[in-house]
């Protein structure tokens, strides 16, 4: 196996360890063998670097970090590059350890002082393959004020997910499914003042899903909003699943105690890839109130969709399934 060592990089943040690391790669991406890139103890200040794998002929390389890789300080080096460290058609690619600080302070009190500062993200695309396992397109938690606009994002998992403790979202113009995931935990904070509003789902498993563990919690979702969406042969359009268990192993068997309510659906149009296109799944111990659905109108093959609701309380208006479901 060959190994490169990064004893040439200068270290303790200064200078710009940048070129160290991307000689590195160069050389373990035209070794013929399996590779290692080692980087010792340290702090390394690494500007915008990416690395290629387009042309490399090493079957696979390791990057063994005991340091630390620091982004420059100043947000605008990083915000103007779009990325600080990306990898790009690579395969095989192993990262073991050490420590990435985005140095974002100074971001922070930008945005605390309320100058003219970066307002986030439009138009990102994130593309993975559909089988690959637990890979979450955004994940959102603890955070407040947050708009993502015109994106499009395809995962083999989550797409956008925020599993507690959120408030306030605004979507448009994207295609990925909506998670709201809670109830793993006894203490938990909720998902609040939520609107999700002209998405499209293509060919999807999920649409609008909101999830929650069949166990006790003290969580909630309420306020929610998912309007003018379009589903094409989506397999479970709108679902709430309070009995959430992934490959059925190791279920809870209790009922969900994350309260739900008030959550609306308006304006949703398009095509089930399954019979049954609205699943509302409450807990039985503490059922769903409030739920609203509005111009909603989903087709299976040709044919009327099903609606099937337990535990779920409030009104309906669109296919007649649907509204003799609540």
């Amino acid at each position: 196996m060959a190994k490169y060592h990064l004893q040439c990089a200068k270290f303790n943040g200064k200078p710009d360890s940048s070129e160290a690391f991307l000689s590195a790669w160069e050389a373990a991406c035209a070794s013929t063998s399996a590779a290692t890139i080692y980087v010792p103890r340290g702090s390394y200040l690494i500007r915008n670097a990416e690395f290629k794998g387009q042309t490399c002929k090493s079957k696979a390389i390791t990057i063994h970090i005991d340091g630390t890789l620091l982004a420059p300080s100043d947000y605008n080096v990083i915000g103007n590059a779009g990325s600080w460290i990306k990898f790009d058609q690579v395969n095989r690619v192993s990262i073991y350890g050490g420590t990435f600080d985005g140095q974002g302070a100074g971001l922070w009190a930008c945005k605390t002082s309320g100058k003219n500062c970066p307002k986030g993200t439009a138009g990102v695309t994130v593309s993975a393959p559909e089988n690959s396992p637990n890979t979450n397109g955004i994940h959102v938690q603890s955070s407040s004020g947050v708009s993502i606009m015109n994106s499009r994002i395809g995962t083999g998992d989550d797409y956008l997910y925020w599993p507690w403790k959120f408030e306030l979202i605004d979507r448009r113009h994207c295609l990925w499914p909506c998670i709201v995931s809670l109830g793993w935990e006894l203490q938990e904070q909720g998902v609040q003042n939520v609107t999700v509003k002209t998405v499209t789902f293509t060919g999807t498993e999920n649409g609008v899903r909101v999830k929650t563990w069949a166990r006790p919690s003290n969580g909630f979702v309420r306020g929610v909003l998912f309007q003018h969406i379009v589903m094409n042969n989506v397999q479970n359009p709108i679902i709430i699943d309070q009995n959430y268990c992934p490959n059925h192993e190791s279920c809870p068997h209790q009922d969900s105690g994350v309260k739900i309510s008030d959550v609306a659906y308006e304006d949703i149009h398009g095509t089930s890839a399954t019979e049954v296109a609205v699943q509302l799944d409450c807990s039985k111990t503490n059922p769903c109130t409030g739920i609203t659905l509005e111009d909603v109108n989903l087709s299976y093959k040709d044919g009327r969709a099903e609606a099937k609701c337990v535990n779920a309380g409030g009104r309906a208006s669109g296919f007649e399934e649907l509204t003799r479901c609540l």
